[in-house]
């Protein structure tokens, strides 16, 4: 509806021009947007606005203009008028709507669906956790923001990657093994200080149990950087298989598994240290090698080798994202927690460093998540250290409802985790409010079917032009809205839009059954509203499996 307004603004514009009413042909870029207010009609435009300083005219002029030679063969304006400095604002006859509906039905399962990003590679890396203990819910936000971003720019014609980096290698997963180690000794009798800065799970003790179960005590008797070693790979492999498992259940999977170990075996970490040496990009001073991160606006130079030898974790992620482009990626997408903000300009120093886009990198930070019961904040986990795992919370409040709340902020914001509205079978509960629209409906068809021997949902001219309540046009008027607020959702990687979006549709949906019954005693009337209702269905379970939730037939 949009696009034909914006077409016979432009025709009536083109026709002013041409009668003299306008001065130029040149018009600016001008906007069709929906009015907050019902009263200000169902579309308006800011063109006479943004046209003023073209044409040499006061906007009222120019809007005067403009509807002089309004051209409607469709007939789809009711009325348009003038108001405040010069918006134009066009009512929308009832019937003009209804083609939507026969777009969603000959669409079914695409509708919404586009070309916009033309079959342009895509990488996305999410969640990409150390395997260093279980995910956490903050992981879990990550993860479905990454997933449903993916989910998003597939359907809107990008060509989606998704990858998870293992951060196996360094001193974290060092940590981990003397941690692992530790526990082993302890657990053999063995006096021995824990140190702090190791990992203080109750999963440390497990994976000691298993190793000692494997290795008996023999573990304590060898060399202690041998014994730290095998008990690292040993700990991070499992760890990582409990990774798998927990996303697996969050219905996430990955295209890729990265290895950070990888980058090294293979000799890319060394070859990117010496490319950027060759470009004198990375330089010596006190022993270390530094890269000339502040040359393109980092705050500062960063250390890529320390004094010592040792590599620091910025040189394998130089080599990471350079491996990322160069595999022809042409945008990549990292999904972070908002504590690693300060690694975006280092970061996209390095990608501008070597001679790209510093556009095709984009980061998105996630914002916290405050777990809570009734309002009050959860305890610690029994079994999770200084944490309450992903999986605990997937276990109580089950997949569909973790993957949606989780997107209903967006996710640059903090996010209160209810646990017991998760559960909730009422409208408090989002998932609940939503996927109950398409249950709901879901059981009036199988009573339509049943009560009415209606088979097969459809409708001609005449059903259809008996939906024109007030309540039935806005629900119309929502669902014309789904393209577009997929295509914004991929444009600004934003999966919020449409958990909002969704929500939005099922109040208008609830607010027109409350007030008409679907099943009536008009045949032809109630075969245009099951014609309605059936399309809000299908955009429900559309705009749900891009969030990666399930649309129930029942509940």
């Amino acid at each position: 509806m949009k696009d034909k307004i914006r077409r016979i603004v432009l025709s009536a514009a083109q026709a002013a021009y041409d009668q003299g009413d306008l001065a130029t042909d040149q018009f600016a870029p001008f906007q069709i947007t929906e009015p907050k207010a019902s009263a200000h009609g169902d579309l308006a435009t800011n063109f006479a606005m943004v046209s003023a300083g073209v044409q040499k005219m006061a906007p009222k002029k120019i809007a005067e203009a403009v509807l002089r030679h309004i051209q409607d063969p469709d007939h789809i304006i009711a009325r348009s008028e003038i108001a405040g400095p010069g918006f134009i604002n066009f009512f929308i006859t009832p019937a003009a709507w209804h083609p939507s509906l026969a777009e969603i039905f000959q669409k079914d399962h695409h509708y919404g669906e586009s070309n916009l990003g033309g079959g342009q590679r895509i990488q996305v890396e999410f969640v990409s956790a150390n395997p260093t203990g279980p995910l956490h819910v903050g992981h879990g936000r990550g993860a479905v923001v990454g997933d449903a971003v993916a989910a998003i720019l597939s359907f809107c014609g990008y060509d989606v990657h998704r990858e998870y980096y293992i951060n196996d290698s360094g001193r974290q997963i060092h940590t981990l093994g003397r941690s692992v180690l530790y526990r082993c000794m302890q657990i053999s009798g063995k006096p021995v200080d824990f140190p702090e800065e190791c990992y203080q799970g109750d999963y440390v003790y497990d994976l000691a149990k298993e190793i000692l179960k494997e290795k008996g005590g023999r573990l304590t008797t060898v060399a202690e950087d041998e014994a730290v070693a095998y008990c690292a790979e040993y700990a991070a492999g499992k760890i990582l298989t409990v990774i798998r498992q927990d996303l697996d259940v969050l219905g996430i999977s990955f295209d890729n598994w990265f290895s950070e170990k990888h980058l090294y075996d293979s000799g890319k970490v060394d070859a990117v240290i010496q490319y950027f040496q060759q470009k004198n990009l990375i330089y010596e001073n006190d022993g270390a090698l530094w890269f000339k991160t502040s040359a393109f606006g980092d705050e500062k130079d960063r250390v890529v080798v320390r004094g010592n030898g040792q590599t620091t974790y910025f040189a394998s992620d130089i080599a990471y994202h350079k491996d990322k482009l160069d595999r022809g990626f042409e945008k990549i997408i990292d999904v972070w927690g908002a504590d690693h903000h300060g690694y975006i300009p280092r970061i996209r120093a390095s990608i501008q460093a070597a001679g790209k886009d510093e556009n095709q990198f984009v980061v998105i930070l996630t914002q916290l998540v405050n777990l809570l019961r009734a309002g009050e904040p959860v305890a610690m986990g029994k079994r999770s250290g200084q944490f309450v795992t992903l999986r605990e919370v997937i276990d109580e409040v089950g997949r569909d409802a973790a993957r949606f709340i989780f997107l209903t902020r967006h996710y640059d914001s903090p996010l209160d985790f209810d646990l017991e509205i998760a559960k909730q079978q009422t409208n408090d509960n989002p998932v609940y409010y939503v996927q109950y629209v398409h249950a709901r409906i879901s059981s009036i068809i199988k009573k339509a079917k049943a009560e009415r021997a209606i088979e097969e949902i459809n409708a001609d001219d005449k059903s259809i032009s008996l939906i024109r309540e007030p309540e039935e046009i806005q629900i119309i008027k929502h669902l014309a809205r789904y393209p577009e607020t997929v295509i914004m959702s991929a444009e600004f990687f934003e999966p919020h839009r449409i958990a909002f979006y969704l929500m939005e549709l099922a109040a208008a949906f609830h607010a027109y059954y409350n007030k008409h019954r679907v099943l009536t005693d008009d045949p032809a009337l109630t075969a245009g509203r099951l014609y309605l209702i059936v399309a809000v269905r299908k955009v429900i379970r559309n705009g749900l499996a891009l969030l990666g939730v399930s649309a129930p037939e029942s509940m």
